[in-house]
Parts: structure tokens; C-alpha cells; sequence
């Protein structure tokens, strides 16, 4: 797949199939879209296109309102639709400036004029261009006067699917990681670099990874104990993971902590990738650490027993 950042860096098209959207998490609605701007495309013999944005737009447009919680950073998202056989991937820088390109502009200069759209597939209420003037009824007017047709994803279509990165983001801050996984097609990850914690779990024989993301806008599911699984380099171990602020030895600050089962290796420094599996149990401020580590101890078997039962189809996950 071709990875583009910059317009100027469009060279040589000459028709394509484009879609356009956030796509955050890529989930089974997006893939469903993925799947048929391929099948567009090589019915056409062209070239697939899926222009995207970033940072996401409602940081820039609303500033002071809170983040916006992302179920990829640009990195997943690239590597998902890579993976999907997508031809090229346009990622626009979203701006301020950017923002007040009108719908016509946006047609003319980027759809038209860059892309040499001859197809494009869109959602039944996507609306694009300065205040989201644009919306279907005018692509369909652009596309007769441009020479483009259009595809419109409808609302019974959509509907019927039931997947919405809204509902995603509720089942994991609802501490529900097998409804999120059900509506991705696979397991919700966060991935980032391991960095040094307070290395209190070396002392009670339960070493942890202490997760910094990758992405600082990441969706973190609700605190509690999960049981995940840990991909170090091509390696996918059984692992379980708190997050919260560990109450039991005074902490005050929110924390990914991940304790790879059997393994005993330094992980500093190393990227890792976590995938939520199931809610285990609640976190909790135990009498001590004595307490803590019976509670571990009995969470770690837990944990295998689940990775045990866990069908092949997910064992490289």
C-alpha cells in the first residue's frame, strides 16, 4: 500500500475509486466499506483510494472541549488498512485553514483535480466542506458535472450492521471488552512503549509492564483487571493487565500495567501491544501486599485457565 501525507506527493493517477472518512477503529462497518471500494476498484480496474484525516478533526474545530478518544492512533489505522489491500492511503493534515475549504473546493481541487475520482463510496449522512455544506445530494449533482459516480452506503444498510465507533468506545468504558471486540472483528489493543514504574511488583514475585501509549489520545478502557494477551516483537503470550491507580500501595496516578504470565524478561524500552480479552475483576485497596499477592496469584490462574480455553483462531492474536 502506498502511504501518502501530502497532496503534492499525488502523482500519476489516472481515475480511482475513493472513499473518505475518519475511520477510527476500523471496525466491521468500516471493513464492510474497505471491502467494497476493493471490489470497485479492480471491477473498474483502478487504483483504491481511502482518504482520511488527521488529527482528528473535533480536536482542531473544538479546541477547548476534551480529546477526542481514539480507538487507533494513525500508526493502527494504517497498519489495518493495509492489511484490508487497500491501493493507497491519503492521510490530510486537518487545519484550521484546511477547515474552511468549501464543499466545491474540496470536490474540485482534491476529489476531481488529485485523485481523478471516477467512483466514489460514501456513507447515507456523510457531509464534508466548511460548516459540512456538502452532503449527498450535492455529490451527485458534482459527480454528473465531474464525471464521477457515487455510491451511497444507506441508512437501512448501516443500521442493520449496529456498529458505530460510539458504540465501541461505551463497551469499553462499560468495562465490556468481548462486545467490543464483536463489533471491531478483533480484540481492542493498546500499543506503546514499556517505561519504569514504581517496580513494586518485582518484590511480591508479579514483575509488571508499565504501558506508556503510543497514541496520547488512546481510548484506556475503565479501571479494572483484564485479562489480555501480550505481543512482544512477533511473540503473543498470555498476560493480564490492571489499569488504574493502585490503590493498595498509594498511588495517585492512572497507570497500564501488564504482567506477561511465565515470562520474566526486562521489557524497558520495548514496544508492546495489549489486547483486552476479558473483565476480571474490579481494582481494589487490599490490606497489604501479602494480600495483593494471594489476589494476583489466584487472578494469574484464572487467566490461563481463560488463555486455555481460548479457540485457535485467536491464538495469534
Amino acid at each position: 500500500m502506498q502511504l501518502i501525507q501530502h497532496l503534492d506527493e499525488v502523482k500519476g493517477l489516472a481515475g480511482s475509486v475513493v472513499t473518505d472518512g475518519m475511520f477510527d477503529g476500523i471496525h466491521l462497518g468500516h471493513q464492510q466499506i474497505l471491502q467494497r471500494l476493493k471490489e470497485q476498484s479492480i471491477k473498474m480496474k483502478l487504483p483504491s483510494v481511502l482518504l482520511t484525516y488527521w488529527p482528528h478533526p473535533r480536536s482542531v474545530l473544538q479546541p477547548d472541549e476534551p480529546a477526542v478518544s481514539l480507538l487507533s492512533s494513525l500508526g493502527e489505522k494504517t497498519e489495518l488498512i493495509e492489511e484490508s489491500g487497500i491501493d493507497m492511503m491519503l492521510v490530510l493534515p486537518f487545519s484550521h485553514d484546511f477547515s474552511q475549504k468549501s464543499h466545491v473546493e474540496f470536490v474540485q481541487e482534491i476529489l476531481v483535480g488529485k485523485l481523478q475520482t471516477r467512483h466514489l463510496i460514501v456513507g447515507y449522512n456523510h457531509r464534508f466542506g466548511k460548516e459540512r455544506m456538502g452532503n449527498i445530494t450535492y455529490l451527485a449533482k458534482a459527480g454528473f458535472q465531474y464525471g464521477f459516480s457515487l455510491t451511497e452506503i444507506g441508512k437501512t444498510e448501516v443500521d442493520a450492521l449496529a456498529i458505530s465507533s460510539t458504540r465501541i468506545r461505551e463497551a469499553l468504558l462499560n468495562r465490556q471488552p468481548e462486545l467490543a471486540q464483536s463489533l471491531l472483528g478483533r480484540p481492542y489493543s493498546i500499543q506503546g512503549k514499556v517505561v519504569k514504574g514504581r517496580q513494586l511488583g518485582r518484590t511480591i514475585g508479579f514483575a509488571t509492564a508499565n504501558l506508556l501509549p503510543d497514541e496520547a489520545d488512546k481510548l484506556i478502557p475503565a479501571n479494572g483487571v483484564y485479562i489480555t494477551r501480550a505481543r512482544i516483537g512477533k511473540e503473543t503470550l498470555p498476560a493480564m493487565t490492571n489499569i488504574g491507580t493502585r490503590p493498595t500501595v498509594n498511588g495517585s496516578e492512572r497507570s497500564i500495567e501488564t504482567h506477561v504470565l511465565g515470562l520474566n524478561a526486562d521489557l524497558y524500552d520495548q514496544e508492546i501491544r495489549i489486547s483486552f480479552l476479558h473483565f476480571l475483576r474490579e481494582e481494589k485497596k487490599f490490606s497489604g501486599l501479602e494480600e495483593l499477592k494471594n489476589q494476583l496469584a489466584q487472578d494469574g490462574k484464572i487467566s490461563l485457565e481463560f488463555h486455555g480455553q481460548l479457540p485457535d483462531r485467536l491464538a495469534g492474536i
